[in-house]
C-alpha cells in the first residue's frame, strides 16, 4: 500500500485526484495540504494541513501529489525531499534549473521524483510523437494556448515539450532574431533552442500545438483537452505507482508508458 498526501486537494485537479486514490485498492491517501485547511475532509475522511511540512510532520507518507501553483510547488517539492519522500509534480512553472537542483536533492535523499508539464496519456503521445518527428524534420515551433488568468507563462506542457525536442537537436532557423526588423517578441520566448509562442484567452484549460514546417509542406500535432480534470488523473495514479523504489528526477509521462 502506498501512502499519499495531496497538495492542493480542495482544487481542481487535486480533488478527482484525491478522490481516485482514495478509491484504489493499492493506494492509501493519508492526507491533504490546502490553504483552506481543516480539521478533516469531510468527504475524503483524511487530515488537510496547511503546509507539506505539517503533513509530514504528521502522517506518515511514501508519496506526495502536487497540484498547486507556479509560486509554491519548489517549496512543496523541496519540504517532501527534507523527509526524504518521493513526489509526483502536475504542477507547471518549474524551470531547467528547478529540474536540475530537483534531481541533485532527490538522488541525495535517496528517493524519486516524477515531473511532468501534463499526465495526460494523449498528451505524452503527442511528445513522444513530436521527439521522433523532430529526427526527421528540421524546423519546428510551439503554440501554447491557456486560460486568460494562468499566471506561467509557457505552460509546462510547452516548456516540457520544448526541452525534449531541443535533446534531439536544435530547429533550424530562417532568420536569426538578432537580424529581426521589429520588436523581437513577436517571435515568442525560446525554449531549449524552440520558439513558443504563449496565448492567453478565456475558454483554454491548457492546449498544445507543435508546427512542424519543411519545403512545400507542415505538420501539425496538436492536443486539445476539455473541460474536466478527467484526462489527467490516470497519469497521475501511474506516477504515483512507478515513483516508490526510483532514485532522482524522471521527466514526463511518456517515460512510464
Amino acid at each position: 500500500m502506498i501512502r499519499v498526501c495531496v497538495t492542493g486537494v480542495t482544487g481542481w485537479t487535486g480533488r478527482p485526484v484525491a478522490r481516485a486514490i482514495a478509491d484504489a485498492d493499492d493506494l492509501e491517501l493519508v492526507s491533504g495540504v490546502s490553504r483552506s485547511a481543516g480539521t478533516r475532509d469531510p468527504d475524503l475522511g483524511v487530515p488537510v494541513f496547511a503546509s507539506v511540512l505539517e503533513a509530514l510532520e504528521d502522517t506518515e507518507c511514501d508519496v506526495v501529489v502536487d497540484y498547486t501553483e507556479a509560486t509554491i510547488v519548489r517549496g512543496n517539492v523541496d519540504a517532501a525531499l527534507d523527509h526524504a519522500v518521493s513526489v509526483v509534480v502536475g504542477t507547471s512553472g518549474l524551470t531547467a534549473e528547478d529540474f536540475e537542483e530537483i534531481d541533485l536533492r532527490a538522488r541525495q535523499a535517496g528517493v524519486g521524483v516524477i515531473a511532468a508539464g501534463n499526465f495526460s496519456l494523449l498528451a505524452a503521445l503527442l511528445v513522444r510523437s513530436a521527439a521522433e518527428i523532430a529526427r526527421h524534420v528540421r524546423a519546428w515551433e510551439i503554440l501554447d494556448y491557456a486560460s486568460a488568468d494562468k499566471p506561467d507563462v509557457p505552460s509546462g506542457t510547452a516548456r516540457e515539450l520544448a526541452e525534449r525536442l531541443g535533446a534531439v537537436g536544435q530547429p533550424a532557423v530562417g532568420r536569426p532574431l538578432g537580424n529581426l526588423h521589429g520588436p523581437v517578441e513577436a517571435r515568442g520566448a525560446t525554449v531549449a533552442g524552440t520558439q513558443i509562442h504563449s496565448v492567453r484567452l478565456p475558454s483554454f484549460v491548457v492546449s498544445t500545438e507543435i508546427v512542424f514546417g519543411a519545403e512545400g509542406e507542415r505538420l501539425l500535432l496538436r492536443h486539445d483537452p476539455g473541460e474536466t480534470p478527467a484526462p489527467y488523473v490516470a497519469g497521475t495514479l501511474l506516477a504515483i505507482r512507478s515513483v516508490p523504489g526510483r532514485v532522482g528526477l524522471t521527466r514526463g509521462l511518456d517515460s512510464l508508458i
